[in-house]
């Protein structure tokens, strides 16, 4: 059994400060896969169902170290408009897709298009199947590979679904294939995993790529006035420009960290892992592993 101690430095170094007081708070063991029997998704309800006007929030039920509370699956529909938008349906779970489409038919629509914010299974693995229960919709993705259908998503297009305006960027660095929705008449940018509701992402792509990605984000939520972030995973974000400030400044601190671990001599991810993540529990080391990796291929291009 780990010691409350030790639970509390993992979750810290590899989420997040804020992470862990709002796991504390909603009373998730995060060592331990949370027990959804107990009531859980009540305590959480401060996610499912929350949005915009435009967009609402089903949150699927596959809360882990790495999902925070679960998928955050995005219903957006122009109001009075008789299709909607599913932006990542989330993992495989019929009872989540059921629940999603039921939430559809209540508000007497249909899904006209299913969009991926990226390839990550825990918001594309259920996409074939909720396509499918929705009657052979398209799947719009960047990655060729998780569409169903000829149409992709790229930096520009515009989504018109039932009259919504739903602009993509592509904003790499998470993954290679991330994409964000502007919705320009509710302010709001659906970010997917690249922004957290709380805590910070892992990167499974180029730390450059991520640190252009945020700076970019963080001048148009300047320059478009963004009200509010709805992020792939956690509650959503009503302090934009606060919130990319802190991501950007945490970025550059762990940047700092792994490149003062080289200068002792750590070439590795995980000889830097061993150095920076030292009080962590070596089961958690190689979640850390793949932001190092993108930190060290970072800098080794910086050079």
């Amino acid at each position: 059994m780990w010691s409350r101690r030790l639970k509390q430095a993992a979750v810290r170094k590899l989420v997040g400060g804020p992470a862990l007081r709002h796991l504390e708070r909603i009373g998730w063991n995060p060592v331990r896969h949370p027990d959804l029997g107990s009531g859980r998704m009540e305590r959480v309800s401060e996610i499912d169902g929350m949005g915009t006007e435009r967009a609402t929030c089903v949150l699927a039920p596959n809360p882990s170290m790495m999902t925070l509370d679960g998928t955050n699956t995005w219903i957006i529909a122009e109001p009075g408009a008789d299709r909607v938008v599913v932006v990542d349906p989330g993992p495989k779970d019929d009872v989540h897709l059921k629940r999603v489409l039921a939430q559809v038919a209540a508000r007497d629509q249909r899904v006209g298009t299913v969009l991926l914010s990226h390839r990550h299974p825990d918001h594309s693995e259920g996409a074939g199947r909720f396509a499918e229960l929705a009657g052979g919709v398209p799947v719009r993705a960047m990655d060729p590979a998780h569409r169903l259908g000829d149409e992709g998503l790229a930096e520009g297009d515009v989504i018109t679904t039932g009259g919504l305006e739903l602009r993509v960027m592509e904003i790499p660095g998470h993954t290679d294939d991330s994409v964000a929705f502007w919705l320009p008449a509710d302010g709001a940018v659906f970010t997917g995993d690249t922004v957290l509701g709380y805590g910070s992402t892992v990167l499974d792509g180029s730390l450059g790529d991520y640190l252009a990605t945020l700076d970019r984000l963080r001048a148009f939520a300047e320059e478009r006035a963004v009200a509010t972030l709805l992020p792939g995973h956690g509650p959503r974000l009503d302090d934009p420009i606060a919130v990319l400030d802190q991501y950007i400044g945490h970025r550059r601190e762990r940047l700092a960290q792994v490149e003062a671990a080289v200068a002792t001599g750590a070439r590795t991810a995980r000889e830097v892992v061993e150095i920076v993540y030292a009080d962590v529990d070596p089961k958690l080391w190689p979640a850390a592993e793949w932001s190092v990796q993108a930190q060290l291929d970072y800098l080794a291009r910086r050079g």
